[in-house]
């Protein structure tokens, strides 16, 4: 997924304003003299992509997954008797969902 820069970086002024402080460290706005400066704000801006996942991610909830009427054949030809189990194909597809398994854990460990 491609990144684009839609917003300038903060100077090198802001950025120690955002990092984190222990509480015991003296800060230079906590030292000033006048005490009279107020922190500056941060917004942050989120590109088109957000509004892209969310359309994919209410066209994907509402897609089907399972095929209704796939089920209900499936369904009646166990009623009837006429669904046959194939074991060299399941054994197959076990072993291939393992496989898969195995390869996706080694890519997450490596």
């Amino acid at each position: 997924m491609k990144i684009d820069k839609t917003t300038t970086p903060l100077p090198a002024s802001q950025i120690g304003e955002l990092a984190p402080r222990s509480p015991n460290a003296k800060t230079a706005q906590g030292n000033a003299s006048s005490g009279t400066s107020a922190p500056s704000s941060t917004s942050v801006q989120l590109g088109t992509g957000n509004a892209q996942l969310r359309s994919l991610g209410g066209s994907v909830a509402s897609s089907s997954v399972v095929d209704s009427e796939k089920v209900a054949a499936i369904k009646q030809a166990i009623s009837e008797g006429r669904f046959k189990v194939n074991p060299e194909r399941v054994a197959d597809g076990l072993i291939d969902s393992v496989k898969d398994l195995i390869n996706a854990n080694k890519a997450g460990s490596a």
